[in-house]
């Protein structure tokens, strides 16, 4: 049985190493002002956060719609494909997944949507953990198990260099932003169980942000070995020192990755984001 994977490209693991890996990305679309990009296609990250640096107001995202789905979907039905597994950010903060959903109802082959219930570098563990699973000849079964394994035991911790854009774009309150920037409040960040961002902790100072990362993975690997991906949106010194962090609170972690915050997900984080993601090894 030949399983093939999609995904939508806020995983961030970019388009080589998607093809590399013989997975399908449908991509998101941004929108500076009258003018459409395709996320990881027509726009890099250092380009975006270059052109965010200069746009008068905030970019717009849309998600694929089911045709753009059904087309990939009826394209690997056509090179051989016995079932695929597609697997997406959070539907608390996209239609993707819907529009996925919609698309798999009518494909002439089965289709398994997962909602990964988060985004970035945590979609990014589930969609390696599905191939790895698929590489080593797993049905889809055993690829779609492999994946919701991650989906249901990772989490996610982030700060934000100002919450800024996640205010700009609905992801939090105005008074928020202001009373955080201010006081120089770097509040930690996660996703909940239902894919939603919400606080962890407020801290003072980026420093401070980085050793509660820090800590919070120390004590969720005390007695296990965990698989952990590294992120940040402009500035890999901040992820080299979470990775500092990390290694001084004694984390026992393997770095499967350390990748980069696209285009959609920079609208909403902007620059100076930086987090770790990560899941007990199986």
């Amino acid at each position: 049985m030949k399983v093939a994977i999609v995904c939508d490209s806020t995983c961030d693991l970019g388009t080589e190493w998607l093809a590399e890996h013989w997975v399908t990305m449908v991509p998101l679309k941004v929108l500076f002002g009258d003018r459409t990009y395709l996320d990881w296609i027509d726009l890099t990250p250092d380009t975006f956060f270059d052109m965010l640096a200069q746009a008068p107001e905030l970019p717009k995202t849309s998600q694929p719609s089911p045709a753009d789905f059904s087309a990939v979907y009826e394209a690997l039905a056509e090179q051989g494909a016995d079932e695929i597994v597609s697997i997406h950010l959070s539907s608390a903060l996209s239609g993707t997944v819907e529009s996925a959903t919609l698309a798999a109802a009518t494909s002439r082959i089965p289709v398994r949507v997962i909602d990964t219930k988060i985004v970035t570098a945590g979609t990014a563990l589930v969609v390696m953990a599905a191939v790895a699973e698929r590489d080593r000849g797993g049905d889809a079964d055993a690829v779609e198990a492999a994946a919701r394994y991650v989906v249901e035991t990772e989490r996610l911790l982030f700060a934000l260099g100002t919450l800024d854009y996640l205010v700009k774009g609905g992801r939090a309150g105005k008074s928020q932003g202001l009373a955080a920037n201010l006081l120089n409040i770097k509040p930690v960040l996660t996703f909940n169980r239902d894919g939603i961002i919400e606080p962890f902790k407020k801290v003072r100072g980026t420093k401070a942000a980085l050793a509660e990362i820090a800590s919070e993975v120390a004590k969720d690997s005390q007695n296990r070995r965990v698989r952990l991906a590294l992120f940040h949106s402009t500035s890999q010194e901040l992820a080299d020192e979470l990775a500092a962090a990390l290694d001084a609170a004694g984390a026992d972690y393997e770095l499967v990755l350390t990748g980069r915050v696209g285009a959609v997900i920079g609208t909403y984080a902007g620059p100076g984001a930086v987090g770790a993601v990560y899941y007990p090894e199986p």
